[in-house]
């Protein structure tokens, strides 16, 4: 090889090369600074948090803590006294959360695919309703009950009718009040692994509030723990899905957030 190629080929195998651009997460929303007092008792206090579009995050601390304080903030339910809470989906001027209560919370007089329709108010009515809700009916396995009464489910196919009210309209973020807490154990698993299933399909943002450490670890891809108003543990989840519960890696995550909520 001619002196002058094998010169230009040692020049551009030694150069440093250029590396493609990483492509940044889109924000779901960003508390900066947030503090929220009830008269003089500070519920929270100074909390940081920037939550990338698409994550899954649990929110876990002890009774009176302040993270359903924080969820409702979220939830536009409150307001904070302090600092500022702001939405990336803002800049594109159609951000949209969506609220499950502890409660299921459907309406008696209304029909299981009724309750569902709630969820689309102002965004669809009529038949476009109906067969929206119909086909979330048919994520969370209810579609053959849609025109019963919610009277006649069990609790936890009531929960299924709310996360589908919830889901429906497809909202960027899903904000979730310990839902599955008053279900029985096994029921409460198979809720976990639907509501994890919806969410890797339809790609929203997910903030829920449990006390369940074993809950948080094998749903969330980040946890937070807080402790008398303020994040006492930020810690990602490394762990790929589907996760095996009770794994020797999933017991070492619940060790370090029980270390904080027992500190």
């Amino acid at each position: 090889m001619p002196a002058a190629s094998l010169a230009a080929v040692r020049s551009f195998v030694e150069a440093p090369q250029a590396q493609p651009a990483r492509v940044a997460r889109k924000r779901a929303l960003a508390f900066k600074g947030v503090g929220k007092r009830f008269g003089d008792k500070v519920v929270l206090d100074g909390i940081d948090l920037d939550v990338p579009a698409g994550q899954f995050l649990a929110v876990i601390g002890k009774s009176g803590c302040g993270k359903s304080t924080l969820l409702r903030l979220l939830a536009g339910l409150d307001r904070p006294t302090a600092g500022s809470l702001t939405f990336g989906a803002e800049e594109d001027g159609h951000s949209r959360t969506r609220f499950m209560f502890q409660e299921p919370r459907l309406l008696p007089w209304a029909s299981v695919v009724g309750n569902v329709e709630v969820g689309l108010t102002g965004i669809a009515s009529g038949a476009e309703a109906r067969e929206r809700s119909l086909a979330i009916l048919g994520e969370v396995g209810l579609v053959d009950r849609a025109d019963e009464w919610p009277s006649v489910l069990s609790g936890g196919q009531k929960q299924r009718v709310a996360l589908a009210r919830a889901l429906v309209g497809h909202p960027q973020i899903l904000a979730l009040d310990e839902p599955l807490g008053a279900l029985d154990a096994l029921t409460r698993i198979e809720m976990q692994q639907l509501l994890e299933r919806i969410w890797v399909a339809q790609k929203f943002t997910a903030v829920l509030v449990t006390h369940d450490v074993a809950e948080a670890v094998a749903l969330a891809d980040r946890v937070v723990v807080i402790r008398d108003g303020s994040i006492a543990l930020d810690l990602e989840v490394p762990i790929a899905r589907p996760r095996r519960r009770g794994s020797p890696e999933l017991a070492q995550l619940e060790g370090k957030i029980l270390d904080q909520l027992f500190a």
